[in-house]
């Protein structure tokens, strides 16, 4: 049942190789359409037989695969991973009706898309460590193409930069892994089969630290977030949602699955250091992004600092936090989501995305008044404006790390108070004063070219005003985390020197 979620995306890839070449890049896309929401359908029946009382993997699935090597194909689903395979299906949909519909080498761009989508489900998915790097790896040359193929001028140089730092992520992840599996005496990579908790502490540090770096090149955390403002950047805005919407929730995942649940103890003794990089994060990213004038790099800084916020809660490591932690990961990548999106849409009607340019985007007959509406309402959703998804997913996450970290929380706080200041100069700019004359008429925003930011913007709001609709399905896994947390297995190997 959740092979489904890998399979379909793979089918999806043949059969759009197998199209005839004649068919216009409409109906490309549109078979496309077609897959992403077979796939979004899916995960909705899934959330039918999801159990929410169950905080444990659910719907598991297991094949012996290669027992030589101990790798399985296991499958299962929790309250930490189901939130994000709901949120990788919705996106993937909004990434390709939000793509051209005159795109160059459309079968090859929708197929990269749907790889990309089933790597992705499938580390989410993955209940073996061999496993999810076969996944974790699987999107990397896919959007490495997207980035240099479909980018603006640079793509060729922001999408190495990407495959470099993303090489080495993995490469790093797979170093852990071995380690943790070979010192285990396990024989297999199963989750279930690693136990962590008897290694000597200094031994659990130093692996927690490869893994720490590993998906903070992921996340990405600063000073490893380099990579992050090009590819953002260069990207089209499609790929950009999937860069920022879906792909950097694989770090976040990552280091709460395999991080603070398999080393409780090392997680204990490194939680003020990360809390520290995490505060660091977020306030680098809201100042960096008050210096930018390009609407396009500024949201990519942005993302840096609201992703920060996931490392604080999960360093607090209460349930509150951690609640707050998976939230946060879905609101991210909604506000993201909408945010990459509008621009896009200015970006392609305007002409440009220089604030020094951009000015009356709110005239009601020669601007862009609804993108310019939506592009507000994002706005306050990523600041943490109370009625909104952003409001919800924050809240919990100051209120659960001010308990353990009341300093750190606090500046928290104060970076979201930043957001609000480099949003207001963004909308200042964009969407209001009067429009520049010489412009005339700006072409009109059809409704297709709308709709993914309008579908975004109900969800923003729906979940702003019922956040338990979220909150439900990652509450008895964040509470099992907690936990089993605070009740570790004793280490029986004293720290060596």
């Amino acid at each position: 049942m959740l092979s489904a979620l890998i399979i379909i995306p793979v089918l999806g890839v043949l059969l759009i190789g197998l199209l005839p070449k004649q068919l216009s890049t409409q109906q490309v896309r549109s078979i496309a359409l077609v897959i992403t929401s077979i796939i979004l359908v899916w995960t909705v029946k899934l959330a039918f037989d999801f159990d929410l009382t169950n905080p444990n993997f659910q719907l598991q699935e297991y094949l012996n695969w290669i027992p030589q090597l101990g790798l399985s194909y296991s499958l299962g689903i929790d309250g930490l991973s189901f939130p994000l395979i709901g949120l990788n299906g919705l996106l993937t949909l909004i990434v390709i009706a939000s793509s051209h519909g005159n795109i160059h080498r459309p079968r090859f761009y929708y197929s990269m898309i749907l790889l990309v989508n089933a790597g992705i489900a499938g580390a989410f998915l993955s209940e073996n460590l061999l496993l999810f790097v076969l996944f974790y790896e699987l999107e990397l040359i896919p959007v490495y193409l997207l980035i240099s193929i479909w980018g603006s001028e640079k793509r060729a140089y922001a999408g190495m930069k990407f495959l470099i730092y993303t090489a080495l992520s993995g490469i790093l992840i797979l170093a852990a892994f071995l380690g943790m599996a070979w010192l285990s005496e396990a024989g297999s990579f199963d989750y279930s089969a690693i136990q962590t908790q008897n290694f000597a502490l200094n031994t659990q540090l130093i692996l927690l630290t490869v893994l720490l770096l590993g998906f903070g090149i992921k996340i990405p955390l600063v000073p490893l977030h380099t990579w992050l403002p090009d590819a953002y950047v260069e990207s089209s805005p499609p790929v950009t949602i999937l860069l920022g919407g879906i792909l950097a929730k694989l770090g976040a995942y990552g280091l709460i699955r395999f991080g603070l649940q398999l080393f409780p103890e090392a997680w204990h003794i490194v939680s003020p250091g990360l809390a520290t990089i995490g505060v660091i994060s977020v306030l680098y990213g809201a100042l960096t992004a008050i210096a930018q004038q390009d609407i396009k790099r500024m949201v990519a800084y942005s993302s840096i600092g609201h992703m920060g916020y996931i490392l604080v809660a999960a360093a607090a490591a209460n349930e509150l936090s951690l609640i707050g932690a998976i939230a946060q990961m879905i609101a991210h990548g909604l506000i993201l989501a909408i945010l990459f999106q509008l621009v896009g849409v200015v970006e392609e009607k305007v002409g440009t995305r220089d604030l020094n340019i951009l000015n009356g985007l709110m005239n009601p007959v020669r601007g862009l008044p609804l993108t310019s509406s939506l592009l507000i309402m994002a706005g306050m959703a990523s600041a943490g404006i109370p009625g909104l998804v952003g409001f919800v997913a924050e809240f919990p996450v100051f209120q659960g790390t001010f308990a353990v970290f009341p300093i750190h929380s606090l500046l928290c706080i104060i970076a979201s108070g930043l957001t609000a200041v480099y949003f207001v100069i963004l909308l200042n700019r964009t969407c209001f004063g009067k429009l520049d004359n010489s412009l005339a008429y700006y072409p009109k925003v059809s409704l297709s070219e709308q709709a993914p930011a309008l579908i975004l913007a109900a969800l923003i709001f729906v979940l702003g005003i019922q956040p338990t609709w979220l909150f439900r399905w990652m509450e008895p896994t964040a509470q099992s985390m907690v936990v089993a947390l605070n009740n570790p297995v004793p280490t029986e190997i004293a720290i060596k020197q």
